[in-house]
C-alpha cells in the first residue's frame, strides 16, 4: 500500500463504477453497440490507472484483465452473452468492495484470484457455462491469538467447538433472511464465536452462497445439522468439530487478520454506502460532502427556532407593539427561507435507490427465465433522507412482485399477443406536498375472482359483503396480513405475500399506497410519501380544553355540519357529504378529553382522506393552520392509538399531532 484515494477520487471511482453499471446493462439490450464498449472500457482505464499510481495491486490486476476482455468484444474476437457478463458484473462487485475498503481507511486487497481466473479463460476464447459464473472460492476461517484462547477456554469447560459451512439454494434471493435464522437456530444451542465473512457482510449480503460459522455448543453434531438442515433454501450444511486449535504463528499474527480486517472495512463502508452517503451524483466536483450527522445537528437546532418562532409571534400579537410585530415578520420570512434551505439540503434524489433496481431486476428476470426491460423515469425526483432510507424495501417487494406474478413467461405472452418482452415502468414525480412513485406492469394483472376466493377462505370478508365490494375494494385486500394470491408461492414473492409489510412501512412515514388492476393488461402500485417528516403543516383544533394539531396533508376541507344532519347506521353516527355516506368521528370519545357538553346547533368538523376511504373528526372548534415540529412520543409512549407525535406551541403547550391513517377505516 503505498497511497490512499481522497474523497474525490473515491468519488469519482464510484461514479464510474456505476457508469460501468449502467452502461454493461445497455451492453446485453445492444451487443453490437461499439461505443458502449467503449464508454465501458473508458471508465475501466481511468479506474486502472489511478489505482496503479496509487499501488493498489488487486484493483489494478482485476481492471487490466476486465480492460482485456473488453478489448476483445471491442476487436469483435468476443461475443457478448449473459454469462460473460455475469463474470463482469462479478469483477464490478468486487470493485465496488475495494474501493469501499479504500474508503475507511484499509489497503483495499481482496481475493479476486478466481474471477482474474475466469476473465484471462475468457480473453483466450473459453466462454464461461451458468455453473462456471456461480463456483466459489473456498472459505477458511483465519484465528486470532485471542480467538484461540477463546475456544481452549471453551473445551477446557466441557464445550465442543464445531466449524460450521453452510450452503444455500442457487435460487435463493433473501440471503440475508436466511443467515438471520442459521443465526437464529445456533444461538438457541450455543454461542456464535466467529463467521466468515463477516457478520456485516453476511447482512448486507456480501457473499455469494456459502459462508462458515464457528460455534460453541454442548450439543451433539447431528442436532446441529438436523436444526439447520430443517431451514428453507439451505442446500447443505456441514459440520466439523475442531479437535485442536494450534496458535498462530508470529507471522500469520500479523497476516490473518488482515483479510477479514479489510472485509469487516469493505462492508462498513458498503452499509454506509447503501444509505444516501453513496451518492453518485454527476455533478460531485461542483458538490460539498457534508457529514449526515452535521445535518441533523443544524435540523435540530433550526426546529428549536421554529418553537422559538411560534412563541415571539404569540408575545407580539398580544402586546400589539408596531416595530416588535415588524421585526418578528421579518424573522419570520427570513428562517421560512431557511428553513427551505436547510429542507433542501436534506433531499437526495431517489436516484440513489433506484440505480441498484436495474441489476436485481435482470438477475432475477434470469433466474425466472422471463425477459423483462425496466423503464426508470423521473429518478432525479428528491425525498428526504430520512424516507429515503426506508422506502428501498418496500420497493424492492413491489418490484419482485411484479416480476415473479405480474409478468408472464415470454411463450404466455406470446399466446396472449403481448411482445414476449415485458415491460416494468419505475416512476418517480413530484405533486404539491407529495412525491409519488409508481410501479406499473404489463403482465397478468390482479384476478378479482381469485383475490376473493381467497379472502372468503381466509375469513377476511363474507361471501355477502364480497358480492357488493367494488374493484378497488377488491385489490385493497391483497394488502392484507399473510395475504397471497399465488399457486406456488416462492421467495422472490408471491402477489400479496409481505405487502401488508409494505404498507405498513409506509403508512409509518406519513404515505399510502394504492393498487390499480386491468386483467390481462397489468397493474399499477402507486405511493404518495411526504417531501419530509419533520417540519409540517397543521390545522389546529380545539377539544374541551385540549389543542390537538391535524396534518393538512391529509384534510379535504373543514365544515359546519348541523346536528340533525347526523345519521346513526348501525349505531355510528355517519353524514351526507357531497352524496357520499362518511363516518363521523368524536374526537372527544376517541381521546376520552374531560369536558362539559356541547349544546351547540352546529358540530364543526374536520373532513379528512386516506386513499378513497373518507372520515369527518367532530371537534370544538378550530385554531387555525401553523407549522409545527414533529416531535416522536418516545419508546414509552410508541403505541398511542391515533396519535403521531407532539409538538410544542407558541405559549410553551404540548399538542398532540393526530394519526389520521389510523382513525379513517
Amino acid at each position: 500500500m503505498n497511497a490512499s484515494l481522497s474523497r474525490i477520487q473515491v468519488d469519482e471511482s464510484k461514479e464510474h463504477l456505476q457508469a460501468i453499471n449502467e452502461r454493461l446493462l445497455e451492453l446485453e439490450k445492444t451487443p453490437e453497440d461499439m461505443s458502449v464498449v467503449n464508454d465501458i472500457f473508458r471508465s475501466a482505464h481511468t479506474l486502472k490507472g489511478m489505482s496503479a499510481t496509487m499501488g493498489f495491486e488487486d484493483l489494478a490486476n482485476l481492471t487490466h484483465q476486465m480492460e482485456n476482455v473488453l478489448d476483445g468484444i471491442r476487436n469483435r474476437r468476443l461475443s457478448v452473452t449473459p454469462e460473460l457478463l455475469d463474470v463482469i458484473f462479478e469483477a464490478v462487485d468486487h470493485l465496488e468492495a475495494m474501493i469501499s475498503s479504500i474508503a475507511a481507511g484499509g489497503d483495499g486487497t481482496r481475493d479476486v484470484r478466481r474471477t482474474v481466473e475466469q476473465l484471462k479463460r475468457i480473453e483466450q476464447g473459453e466462454m464461461p457455462n451458468k455453473q462456471a459464473a456461480r463456483e466459489e472460492p473456498p472459505l477458511e476461517h483465519a484465528y486470532g491469538e485471542f480467538e484461540y484462547h477463546v475456544l481452549e477456554q471453551a473445551k477446557e469447560q466441557g464445550f465442543s467447538v464445531y466449524e460450521i459451512r453452510v450452503r444455500l439454494r442457487d435460487d435463493c434471493l433473501l440471503k440475508a433472511a436466511r443467515v438471520y435464522m442459521v443465526f437464529e437456530q445456533l444461538n438457541e444451542v450455543g454461542e456464535i464465536v466467529k463467521a466468515m465473512p463477516p457478520v456485516e457482510m453476511l447482512e448486507e449480503e456480501q457473499f455469494d452462497r456459502e459462508f462458515l460459522v464457528t460455534v460453541v455448543s454442548k450439543a451433539p453434531a447431528d442436532e446441529l445439522q438436523k436444526r439447520l438442515m430443517g431451514i428453507s433454501e439451505i442446500d447443505d450444511v456441514k459440520v466439523s468439530m475442531l479437535s485442536s486449535n494450534e496458535p498462530p504463528a508470529e507471522s500469520e499474527k500479523a497476516a490473518a487478520p488482515q483479510q477479514p480486517a479489510a472485509m469487516e472495512q469493505a462492508a462498513a463502508v458498503q452499509a454506509e454506502a447503501e444509505a444516501p452517503e453513496k451518492q453518485t451524483a454527476k455533478q460531485a466536483t461542483k458538490t460539498i460532502r457534508v457529514n449526515i450527522e452535521r445535518l441533523d445537528m443544524l435540523m435540530n437546532l433550526f426546529e428549536e427556532l421554529v418553537v422559538d418562532r411560534g412563541r415571539l409571534e404569540q408575545i407580539s400579537r398580544e402586546l400589539n407593539h408596531a416595530e416588535l410585530t415588524e421585526t418578528v415578520e421579518r424573522m419570520s420570512r427570513i428562517s421560512s427561507d431557511l428553513q427551505t434551505i436547510i429542507l433542501n439540503m436534506r433531499m437526495v434524489p431517489v436516484e440513489t435507490v433506484f440505480n441498484r433496481f436495474p441489476r436485481m431486476v435482470r438477475q432475477l428476470a434470469r433466474e425466472l427465465g422471463k425477459k423483462v426491460r425496466l423503464d426508470v423515469i423521473g429518478a432525479e425526483t428528491e425525498l428526504d433522507r430520512t424516507v429515503i432510507d426506508e422506502i428501498g424495501d418496500p420497493l424492492v417487494h413491489l418490484l419482485r412482485n411484479a416480476l415473479d406474478h405480474g409478468i408472464e413467461a415470454p411463450d404466455v405472452r406470446a399466446a396472449r399477443g403481448k411482445p414476449e418482452e415485458g415491460t416494468i415502468q419505475l416512476r418517480a414525480y413530484h405533486s404539491g406536498n407529495h412525491v409519488f412513485i409508481e410501479i406499473e406492469d404489463d403482465g397478468a394483472g390482479i384476478s378479482r375472482e381469485k383475490v376473493l376466493k381467497k379472502a372468503i377462505n381466509r375469513g377476511i370478508v363474507s361471501p355477502e359483503a364480497a358480492e357488493h365490494l367494488t374493484d378497488e375494494q377488491v385489490y385493497e385486500l391483497i394488502f392484507a396480513p399473510g395475504f397471497s394470491t399465488a399457486d406456488h408461492i416462492s421467495d422472490i414473492s408471491g402477489r400479496g405475500v409481505g405487502l401488508d409489510v409494505v404498507k405498513s412501512t409506509i403508512e409509518s412515514l406519513g404515505g399510502t399506497v394504492a393498487v390499480d388492476s386491468r386483467p390481462g393488461q397489468g397493474s399499477l402500485f402507486s405511493i404518495q410519501l411526504p417531501l419530509t417528516l419533520s417540519i409540517i403543516s397543521v390545522l389546529l383544533v380545539q377539544i374541551a380544553a385540549e389543542t390537538y394539531a391535524i396534518p393538512l396533508s391529509s384534510i379535504m376541507e373543514t365544515a359546519l355540519i348541523r346536528k340533525e344532519d347526523v345519521f346513526y347506521v348501525h349505531n355510528q353516527p355517519v353524514i351526507d357529504f357531497r352524496g357520499k355516506v362518511v363516518p363521523l368521528v368524536r374526537l372527544k370519545d376517541v381521546f376520552a378529553v374531560p369536558g362539559v357538553s356541547d349544546d351547540s346547533e352546529t358540530v364543526p368538523a374536520v373532513i379528512v382522506r386516506k386513499g378513497e376511504k373518507l372520515a369527518a373528526l367532530a371537534v370544538d372548534s378550530f385554531i387555525g393552520q401553523q407549522e409545527v415540529v414533529l416531535k416522536s412520543l418516545g419508546n414509552y409512549l410508541s403505541s398511542v392509538f391515533a396519535i403521531s407525535g407532539a409538538t410544542i406551541l407558541g405559549d410553551g403547550r404540548v399538542a398532540l399531532i393526530i394519526d389520521c391513517n389510523a382513525l379513517v377505516k
